[in-house]
C-alpha cells in the first residue's frame, strides 16, 4: 500500500486516526479525532457526531472535505455516512451510498451499522447509561 500526504487539495480534513507528516498543508482546517474500529463510548461518538456536522456543513458551503481514516472503509464511513443523515438520508440509503461509491467492503463493521440504524445521538446515549 502506497501513504497518501494531503497538501492543500481539500478546504476542511477530518483524520480519525494519527499519522505524523501526512498533511494537511498549514492553513487547511483539520479535525483530528482518533477513534478505535471498534467498540466506541459516548464522548467518541460525540466527537462523531461533532465531525459529520461539520462535514456536513462544508458540503453545504460548497467546500471540499476529506474525511480519513486507515483503511477508509469503516470509521471514515461512520462519519460520512451520519453527515449523510444529517442532510437528509436514511440510515440505509446512506450506507448503500457509502458501498456503491467506496467498496462494497465499506462500513463492514456491524456495530457502527447498528450505530446509523440506530441514529447516533441514541447510540450515544445508550452508551453513556452503561457507563
Amino acid at each position: 500500500m502506497e501513504s497518501v500526504v494531503v497538501t492543500a487539495e481539500f478546504d476542511l480534513v477530518q483524520t480519525l486516526l494519527r499519522l505524523p507528516g501526512h498533511g494537511p498543508d498549514a492553513g487547511v482546517e483539520h479535525h483530528v479525532w482518533p477513534i478505535p474500529d471498534g467498540p466506541l463510548d459516548g464522548t467518541q461518538l460525540a466527537g462523531v457526531i461533532r465531525l459529520a456536522q461539520a462535514a456536513a456543513e462544508a458540503l453545504d458551503d460548497g467546500r471540499r472535505v476529506l474525511v480519513r481514516c486507515y483503511h477508509g472503509y469503516n470509521r471514515s464511513g461512520l462519519v460520512v455516512a451520519h453527515a449523510l443523515v444529517r442532510r437528509g438520508h436514511t440510515a440505509e440509503r446512506a450506507i448503500r451510498l457509502i458501498r456503491s461509491r467506496r467498496s462494497p467492503w465499506a462500513l463492514h463493521n456491524e456495530l457502527f451499522v447498528d450505530y446509523l440504524r440506530a441514529g447516533l445521538p441514541t447510540a450515544r446515549l445508550l452508551e453513556e447509561l452503561a457507563e
